[in-house]
């Protein structure tokens, strides 16, 4: 089968990886694509087809992996490209974002699959599970069969898959940047080393973990801030309060300055990034 993957990042480009152990021939296209994009795909062996519309004409089935922002523009060009196969949006975005765009694609004669990724880049096995939700669900799964990627299909309501991403993400991502704005208050009060000292009180080694976990999460914060803003909305869809994730958004968007880093940032940096200092006059 011919499978096409929107865009290979660090995220698709495992995701692609599992397909080709799977036996399929994967296509991307390289139009308007990155030096570094061009060397991950071509690394992999990936088949470019030059533009989407060639690849939409080439390929039964459409991956998308991208930032939570740019899934209706990616799903909108997919559709105007003439694609007629099966779809997966596999971006973490909420279930009624994951629906509107599905019912866009059922309109325009696409099959349509809600899908959520927990866990990194796919490359070892019971690492990374994709969820699947959708009528042509399990046509999905099959493209994976050889793992590494671990898929789980949960029925065929659009939308199931990408609420459980939110509701996990929440958690994980969520408490993140609590965490990031817990010691960049501490930090500001200077009572960060009497916490790190409490903190090591109640569990030995949990202060260290606590400053490489803030220190990490540096690099991807640029993608995570959309991801939370998409938790915000699926929170308040369900009548929940969604002040905490929009906050969440927020914090991330502070540390964007770090994407592409070659190294981690110290500590001490990434807390100034946070701390939105207010001006006398305010």
């Amino acid at each position: 089968m011919n499978i096409g993957i929107l865009h290979p990042g660090e995220m698709g480009i495992s995701i692609a990886a599992s397909a080709l152990k799977s036996g399929h021939a994967v296509h991307w296209a390289s139009a308007g694509r990155s030096d570094k994009t061009r060397e991950r795909a071509g690394k992999h062996g990936l088949i470019d087809a030059g533009t989407l519309k060639e690849l939409c004409q080439i390929c039964q089935v459409v991956l998308c992996v991208c930032p939570p922002h740019a899934a209706e523009e990616v799903a909108q060009q997919v559709i105007e490209a003439g694609f007629k196969g099966i779809y997966l949006d596999a971006n973490a975005i909420s279930p009624q974002r994951s629906r509107s765009i599905g019912a866009g694609m059922q309109a325009a004669g696409i099959h349509y699959v809600d899908g959520g990724i927990i866990g990194g880049p796919a490359w070892e096995p019971k690492s990374t599970w994709l969820y699947l939700s959708g009528e042509h669900a399990g046509d999905i799964a099959d493209c994976f069969s050889q793992g590494p990627l671990e898929t789980r299909v949960i029925g065929e309501q659009v939308g199931k898959a990408s609420a459980l991403k939110m509701c996990y993400a929440a958690l994980t991502k969520g408490t993140t940047a609590l965490l990031c704005a817990v010691l960049a208050t501490a930090d500001e009060l200077h009572v960060e080393q009497e916490l790190f000292d409490q903190w090591e009180l109640d569990e030995p080694g949990s202060a260290e973990q606590a400053r490489r976990r803030v220190r990490r999460v540096t690099a991807r914060a640029w993608r995570f801030a959309g991801e939370m803003e998409e938790i915000a909305a699926t929170f308040a869809s369900a009548g929940l309060p969604s002040g905490f994730h929009e906050s969440a958004a927020e914090l991330y968007h502070r540390m964007e300055g770090f994407k592409d880093s070659p190294t981690l940032p110290e500590l001490n940096e990434v807390l100034r990034s946070l701390q939105k200092k207010k001006h006398p006059a305010d």
